[in-house]
């Protein structure tokens, strides 16, 4: 898997460091900063569709500026979109979002929290939106997070009042939140939830308006802005050393699954909002009117007394002078009622404790995982670099029963360290993204845990607890347990600990396509999860397809270590698809899930379990030309799947293509968003046109309009314009509208039943105007709309042949759909006379 460095300008560390990423340590200012944040009781709730969707402006200006708590609510993992930087879609993309939401978090200083929503793609209207995910399910999610998180005010990122003027989804989320904000405090509504929240009433909700949705800036200007607030997130925060907008641009810089990487921005900036129900504030203030103070919570004012002294007093140069006030102010904060101030406050508190008295504290695991039934070694270091006397009087691993009494007085700047084995209790269950334990739907994820729903990740497999004396009162503080090691060529790297199956299994390929009832060897490799694992291992496969062995040993000495197995197997003669699973027993126990890493430098390594299953699909197609040469663009999985029917795909470097370099291929294809992730092509268009000119066959998959240099203005060799039209519906009927031409006729027949088991979508970002030479093919339509001819086009040129087309073969090549493979057979046959059977083609 490919790795990209994301070089930041600043480390900013407001929030406190996740599980898998480096410590927070904080500086004498920035611990400042957190003890105003501390000092702020206030809480706003942002809310949008999609990672990427949120405005980290306003984000970063309520989080720094105002110092309250905020979080992002996005309704998606944005699971159905496209990936910039690897080949992970779907659940894995919502994975890979998911962590690079937490990391723009980490820097704008804000919380993140999600629905059960699945992203399945885009979509035109509300009503569609809301009918794939289950309104009530979703609507019941927004609400818990409200009563939950419990905000004053809430701001949404798109107007609920223009259905069908943007993404569905977008719309989608304002809907949700607007009806949220009264049902959260209706106690008939979602009652189930009361047994574990409570009611709640936001006091505003907002739409974080701009000119954009007026269409212009003149329209804006013109606008009635009477219940608008105005706001300048573009202050400087001397303190930080850093504008709020340089803040958030390196917060929106962390998608970069997405494109987002970009130049950081500083001077003053407006940005609007106007209010949609609750009271106008009186100034551009979200939380004026509102009780801010420690005086908001019945005996707050005390706790109040000690910390702003210490805010105004703060001593930069030696701040565990504060320590003996914070520690008061956290034994008084215990005997606060309100349980949700109080919990909120405590963490910010213990954070603030260990900051001003330099403590750090860590448990490393030796290795980054562990198994079932195992035992784990823990790595403990501990240090007091401050003058205050501070006892460690326990540690322990708040999922077993080990625990050490080392009643060990933490002298100024002497680190101790310790060690502890653990057993891994059998109740635990394995590491992987909570939402993908259980089969999910088109548009749901099923979560049972009514507490985990909202949560951005796992929490950590394993939490140890110390237990701090400060001069007769003890905190307990809790820390994630990490793997901490070190490369060469990258420095010091921390990872989950990570509780993993003692075996898991990996089908060679996800779809395995079968062109003829020749049999194949498929490769499964076996993956231990400890020292010493023996077993066997079986492929289940459906009637009609034969398997051989039925079973085969494997025995593997050293943990992470992988053996390959492999299987030979018939399709039957007709057409047919299924899927194949593969199963380890082990010592009486069946083992059938695949574990998928995700390693990327600026996201935490993510460890997931899925079946460990592949589809399997027998299909009559005939093909012509062997030899594909691929351009690869924003990451796909095309080439992999052509040549499961039998090409030989050769990627191309751009830097390489000169004059006559492409004359050796059948047929050259440019990847997903090539033009808009690829850059030195601008120099090769002449070279890709003369290669179609004498004779080349060239095929350009899905860009996306305007996002490329003015050299790009020209991606074909006649005139075409680009376009947002799609047909998202995957189901939406396509008619054959040049029945005649060979790209439906040969070498095979396309009809339309061609169309039936797509994924998704249709396709998009559909050609809307191009020259005559060009002969639309397919003609589609989403429910409602007018019908759309640019999917598909071909156009003559010189000898040969160009064809755009944005079709989501990106989608439907991995998922096997069998019409999506011979429907792109003919594309890369066109022209041709040669054509290879059913008796010559090797699946």
């Amino acid at each position: 898997m490919q790795k990209y460095w994301v070089g930041l300008l600043s480390v900013i560390c407001f929030s406190t460091a996740l599980f898998s990423q480096a410590p927070d340590k904080p500086s004498s200012t920035e611990i400042h900063h957190k003890l105003q944040k501390l000092n702020f009781l206030g809480t706003a709730l942002y809310v949008a569709a999609h990672p990427d969707d949120e405005n980290t402006r306003l984000i970063s200006y309520l989080s720094n500026h105002d110092k309250a708590r905020t979080a992002y609510l996005s309704i998606t993992r944005g699971d159905g979109g496209q990936n910039l930087i690897g080949s992970e879609l779907r659940e894995l993309l919502g994975v890979l979002r998911t962590q690079e939401l937490l990391a723009a978090r980490r820097i704008d200083g804000g919380e993140q929290w999600f629905t059960r929503a699945n992203d399945f793609g885009y979509s035109k209207h509300p009503t569609e939106t809301l009918k794939i995910w289950d309104k009530d399910k979703v609507l019941g999610d927004v609400v818990w997070a409200i009563r939950n998180i419990k905000p004053d005010v809430i701001v949404n990122r798109f107007d609920h009042r223009t259905p069908g003027t943007t993404h569905g989804h977008h719309t989608s989320s304002a809907m949700l939140s607007v009806e949220a904000f009264d049902l959260a405090n209706d106690s008939n509504a979602y009652p189930e939830q009361l047994e574990l929240t409570s009611t709640w009433q936001p006091k505003r909700v907002f739409f974080n308006t701009s000119w954009w949705f007026y269409g212009s800036r003149e329209n804006f200007e013109k606008a009635d802005k009477s219940k608008m607030l105005n706001l300048d997130v573009g202050v400087y925060y001397p303190e930080l050393g850093l504008s709020n907008n340089e803040i958030a641009s390196m917060a929106s810089s962390s998608h970069l699954c997405q494109g987002f990487g970009r130049v950081t921005t500083r001077g003053s900036q407006d940005e609007y909002v106007e209010l949609l129900k609750g009271d106008l504030p009186a100034t551009n203030n979200l939380f004026d009117g509102i009780n801010t103070t420690w005086s908001r919570i019945k005996g707050g004012k005390a706790i109040g007394d000690i910390l702003y002294k210490v805010e105004e007093n703060f001593n930069y140069s030696n701040p565990s002078v504060h320590v003996p006030d914070l520690v008061q102010a956290y034994q008084l904060l215990q005997a606060v009622e309100d349980e949700h101030w109080k919990n909120l406050k405590s963490e910010a508190l213990q954070e603030l404790i260990l900051d001003c008295a330099g403590l750090y504290m860590e448990v490393s695991a030796d290795s980054g995982s562990t198994t079932v039934g195992d035992q784990a070694k823990l790595n403990i270091e501990i240090v007091n670099r401050s003058t205050q006397q501070i006892k460690l009087q326990e540690v322990s691993v708040l999922e077993s029963t080990e625990k050490l009494e080392p009643n060990l007085e933490l002298s100024n700047n002497k680190k101790e360290t310790l060690s502890l084995d653990i057993l891994v209790n059998n109740n635990l269950g394995n590491s992987s993204p909570y939402w993908l334990t259980t089969p999910w739907s088109l548009g749901m994820y099923k979560v049972s845990d009514q507490n985990m729903i909202g949560k951005a990740e796992n929490p950590s497999a394993f939490t140890a607890n110390f237990s701090l004396d400060f001069s007769g009162s003890t905190i307990d503080f809790k820390k994630p347990i990490i793997h901490r090691y070190s490369k060469p060529d990258k420095g010091e790297l921390y990872e989950p600990f990570a509780i993993l199956p003692q075996v898991t299994s990996k089908i060679s390929e996800e779809v395995l396509i079968f062109s003829d009832p020749t049999s194949r060897d498929v490769l499964v490799h076996v993956r231990a999860g400890k020292n010493n694992v023996s077993g066997t291992l079986e492929l289940q496969h459906p009637e009609g397809w034969v398997v051989s062995p039925r079973n085969s040993p494997f025995s593997i000495n050293q943990k992470g270590q992988e053996q390959a197995i492999v299987f030979k197997i018939t399709p039957p003669a007709g057409d047919h698809e299924g899927k194949i699973k593969a199963v380890a027993h082990l010592e009486g126990q069946t083992f059938d899930q695949e574990l998928v890493e995700i390693a990327y430098d600026h996201v935490p390594k993510q460890s997931i379990l899925l079946p460990a299953e592949a589809k399997v699909v027998r299909m009559n197609i005939q093909k012509s030309g062997e030899h594909i040469g691929y351009i690869m663009g924003a990451g796909d999985k095309v080439p992999e799947s052509l040549k499961q029917i039998g090409y030989q795909v050769h990627t191309i470097d751009p830097n390489d293509i000169q004059s006559g370099s492409l004359d050796k291929y059948d047929a050259v294809v440019v990847g997903i968003r090539a033009y808009n992730v690829v850059e030195s092509l601008k120099f090769k268009q002449p070279v890709l046109f003369e290669y179609v000119q004498n004779g080349g066959n060239m095929i350009v998959q899905y860009n996306t309009a305007g996002r490329w240099s003015k050299q790009f203005e020209n991606i074909a060799p006649y005139d075409l314009t680009l376009s947002r039209d799609r047909v998202t519906d995957e189901n939406a009927t396509v008619s054959i509208i040049a029945n005649n031409h060979s790209l439906v006729n040969f070498p095979n027949t396309i009809k339309e039943s061609d169309f039936d088991g797509w994924v998704q979508e249709r396709g998009l970002y559909f050609p809307k105007e191009w020259s005559p030479e060009f002969t639309p093919v397919l003609s589609m339509t989403d429910e409602g709309e007018e019908a759309k001819e640019g999917s598909l086009l071909v156009a003559p040129y010189g000898e040969g042949h160009y064809i755009y087309t944005g079709l989501s073969f990106f989608r439907e090549l991995p998922a096997g759909v069998s019409g999506a493979y011979k429907l792109f057979a003919n594309m890369l046959s066109i022209g041709k006379s040669e054509v290879k059977t059913d008796s010559n083609v090797k699946g």
